[in-house]
């Protein structure tokens, strides 16, 4: 029997991504299903690739000067949940889970909950009392959660980013490097691996085999100006963009990929089976971008440098190393493969329908 579901997921490209992902699975199985974002601009370039209908509920971060607006925000959410009458409700995590999830108790609207990272936010720390089932991306995630009923689907991400072609631009021959900081950027990681590359582009001038470096770099809106005239300055063939709108060619082009540790970024890259650096936000809650690259690192797909004092020179000489030998990239792209979930989507959409009752 076809129900009428909403999907919480906005706050960041590492939310929303994972959400139009179960949100498509449920559409394609009859259901009629709202996207409910927080309508951050972030969201508009992500949302993108959703062409269901959706609503903006004002959640802002949850501190006290947004006090007022996320309470406008809940009285939104209650009157919108009250109007469209959902068969079950779910929430992605971040603060724009917390309006939603709210609504949805006082509507006695049954709650699913997916945690993407590790070690759960706060959000979903917090929630999780209020949900039927609590949907985890990694096994070590239930220690957390401890009273509560975990089901382990690994992390929902955008099939469309497999099997895709190379980039027309970047010769076969030339050494790819991906560097993505994730949707909206990471400013220390551009200037890091920008720095970085310029010092790998040196290192194979020098050896005169022809060997050359390409990078594909994914900036955000603030650096996109900054790290383009630095690779033009120095001759460095790259593609950069604040927003990489090719993931799937971008992914299919790379030898390996420079990022951040966001759970989005480490199940996509598992579902392509790249190599991966990993660089972890170093003020993440919790410091779950740290423990979702150990997961990776323990895993043998990954490296990881702590930010605060990785160089660009220690980041070069790693990459000129992984150049020279490339067996260890091999060996790091299948152990990738091993930790991919492509199914997830359909996981946690079974268990949305389960918590509605509903069959199919």
């Amino acid at each position: 029997m076809a129900g009428k579901y909403i999907v919480a997921c906005g706050g960041t490209g590492g939310h929303t991504f994972p959400g139009l992902a179960v949100a498509n699975a449920l559409r394609a199985r009859g259901h009629e299903v709202v996207v409910w974002a927080s309508g951050r601009a972030i969201e508009g370039t992500v949302l993108k690739g959703w062409d269901g209908a959706v609503f903006s509920t004002g959640a802002r971060p949850l501190v006290a000067k947004n006090l007022l607006a996320n309470l406008i925000s809940l009285l939104r959410c209650r009157r919108e949940m009250k109007r469209f009458k959902p068969s079950a409700l779910l929430a992605m995590g971040s603060y724009a889970s917390l309006e939603p999830v709210m609504a949805a108790v006082v509507r006695r609207v049954p709650v699913v909950l997916h945690e993407a990272n590790t070690v759960p936010g706060r959000a979903v720390d917090w929630l999780a009392r209020h949900a039927k089932t609590v949907a985890v991306s990694f096994a070590m995630t239930s220690e957390y959660l401890k009273g509560r009923n975990v089901v382990r689907t690994g992390l929902p991400v955008r099939s469309e980013i497999a099997s895709r072609p190379r980039l027309d631009e970047v010769p076969p021959d030339d050494f790819c490097v991906f560097v993505t900081g994730g949707s909206q950027g990471a400013h220390r990681v551009n200037e890091l691996a920008s720095q970085a590359m310029l010092l790998v582009q040196r290192g194979l001038a020098k050896r005169h085999d022809g060997r050359r470096l390409f990078v594909i770099h994914q900036t955000g809106k603030a650096d996109e100006e900054m790290v383009r005239r630095r690779y033009a300055d120095a001759g460095m063939p790259s593609r950069v963009q604040a927003f990489e709108h090719e993931m799937g060619r971008a992914f299919a082009t790379a030898d390996m990929v420079v990022a951040r540790a966001g759970a989005s970024t480490c199940f996509e890259l598992a579902l392509v089976g790249k190599p991966a650096f990993f660089i972890p936000l170093p003020g993440a809650v919790r410091n779950h971008q740290h423990f979702n690259a150990l997961a990776f690192v323990q895993a043998g797909a990954a490296d990881e440098g702590m930010q605060d004092v990785l160089t660009p020179r220690a980041l070069a000489n790693f990459i000129l190393h992984k150049i020279d030998h490339p067996e260890e990239l091999a060996r790091k792209a299948a152990a990738m493969h091993t930790l991919a979930a492509p199914d997830a989507a359909d996981k946690v959409a079974d268990l949305v329908e389960q918590a509605a009752g509903d069959s199919h």
